[in-house]
């Protein structure tokens, strides 16, 4: 596969590696993305901690509980500017309540749904826009729902720039949720717990990290030794249990969540514009907004 300007670019922005290097992982994995990733960090040169999607989009996360069910959606706009926008705040709060209500299976279904002003949702966001004067759309949402016995933890960060809904199971204590979620909008983990992580992932990263250890110079005798401690470390990353807790470093969240006698049964972290592809500004005009900024 001929390895394009384009390509190049995707793997530096994932990886924060320079050019050069970008092109040649990419020929030596004949263009293949996610490979070149794995070369690159066999060859010390990329952090899986660095690897994170761009995020450009404006727009807002919203929370809405209601009794025994919840719902955390994403709106975007063009601008942070109309994210405050009052009647964009209107919008999001009744979409809100509508998706709640109705719980559609998908964003496609909450569209063509029919709000209890009679326009779908459709039409509704068409309207908006045309008040509003910008592109705003409703990207995702999810409905947790739960038992009296059980609590919520909403999370909103920086006013709606990362929104999180966790689900404590077995326990009332909605105080220890919120923690939870709170914790979860600072580390970003990607699974509750190892047992969620797939053989094939943890395969995956072990060659890495094999292959990484022996780069490095390290004897074959102890590389297995040093890659299982890694990989270790590796679940610390990702898996929120593994975690020190952000509001008390010398526990694991998994005690935490334990001292509640609940167990956290999912939640979900969305961060506004996550993966979506930012509008390539005018260089020129950036550098001049910056410069009349400052007087």
């Amino acid at each position: 596969m001929a390895v394009t300007a384009q390509m190049v670019k995707e793997l530096r922005q994932k990886t924060g590696v320079g050019m050069m290097d970008c092109k040649k992982a990419l020929v030596e994995t004949n263009g293949d993305i996610e490979a070149a990733i794995d070369f690159l960090r066999e060859k010390g040169l990329s952090s899986a901690a660095k690897k994170a999607d761009r995020i450009a989009a404006e727009g807002t996360t919203s929370i809405l509980v209601n009794g025994n069910e919840a719902v955390l959606l994403e709106v975007n706009a063009e601008t942070d500017f109309v994210s405050k926008n009052q009647g964009f705040q209107t919008l999001v709060k009744e979409l809100s309540e509508h998706l709640l209500a109705t719980k559609p299976a998908s964003v496609e279904e909450a569209t063509a749904s029919t709000m209890s002003n009679g326009l779908n949702v459709a039409d509704y966001i068409s309207n908006a826009i045309a008040k509003i004067g910008e592109k705003i759309t409703l990207r995702r949402f999810v409905v947790h729902t739960k038992t009296d016995k059980d609590a919520f933890g909403p999370y909103l960060h920086m006013g709606g720039r990362i929104g999180v809904l966790v689900t404590l199971e077995g326990s009332t204590d909605a105080q220890a949720a919120k923690d939870v979620a709170m914790h979860i909008a600072a580390l970003n983990p990607k699974y509750i717990s190892r047992n969620e992580v797939s053989e094939d992932e943890v395969d995956r990263e072990r060659k890495v990290l094999t292959e990484q250890a022996l780069n490095e110079g390290k004897p074959e005798n102890i590389v297995a030794k040093m890659v299982e401690g890694r990989l270790g470390k590796y679940f610390e990353d990702i898996c929120l249990l593994d975690q020190s807790f952000v509001k008390n470093s010398d526990q694991k969240v998994k005690e935490f969540v334990k001292s509640t006698g609940g167990t956290v049964t999912d939640f979900e972290r969305y961060s506004v514009g996550e993966g979506i592809e930012k509008r390539q500004d005018n260089f020129a005009e950036e550098v001049m907004s910056q410069v009349n900024k400052g007087n």
